[in-house]
């Protein structure tokens, strides 16, 4: 992902909040502010004759040392790509990606009926962990989560 993919990397952004079950965010931020909350590295874009896809990237999930190799990850594909693999192939090079860059433990939390994304999180190995309810509101409506995550099996193992 460079700097010069923000304005698609926001309007894939904005396909996914105007679902109602990707993200508790109502607007898409600067691309600043983006950028600070986010790793520097692991963030990549789908892309094919210059068209971008879908992206993913990674935050942190606390200042907090013991905690380096642990980070949040955020998947989002086009409307006009959804269900053609483009959310498995992000994920699949997030996670190589993650795992050059020493992180041990990837997370989400997905709205319950966000049945796309628990099933691609799934099949590239994560697990459900746990459930929150009512951890949030979207739109005046308490909004459950289910927390999942993947263990690298190539880092933090020893």
């Amino acid at each position: 992902m460079q700097d010069s993919d923000w304005s698609n990397v926001a309007r894939i952004y904005a396909e996914g909040m105007a679902t109602g079950y990707a993200t508790f965010e109502k607007d898409v931020p600067s691309y600043e502010d983006w950028d600070k909350d986010h790793l520097s590295n692991c963030r990549i874009v789908a892309e094919e004759k210059g068209e971008i896809y879908g992206w993913a990237a990674l935050s942190p999930v606390s200042g907090r040392c013991v905690y380096g190799g642990v980070a949040e990850i955020s998947v989002y594909v086009a409307e006009n790509a959804r269900g053609m693999g483009v959310g498995k192939s992000l994920m699949q090079a997030l996670i190589t990606q993650s795992e050059d860059a020493g992180l041990w433990t990837l997370q989400a939390g997905i709205f319950p009926e966000n049945t796309a994304s628990i099933i691609l999180h799934e099949k590239v190995g994560f697990r459900k962990i746990g459930y929150r309810e009512r951890v949030g509101k979207l739109d005046q409506t308490w909004k459950d989560n289910v927390l999942f995550e993947r263990r690298s099996t190539k880092v933090g193992i020893d």
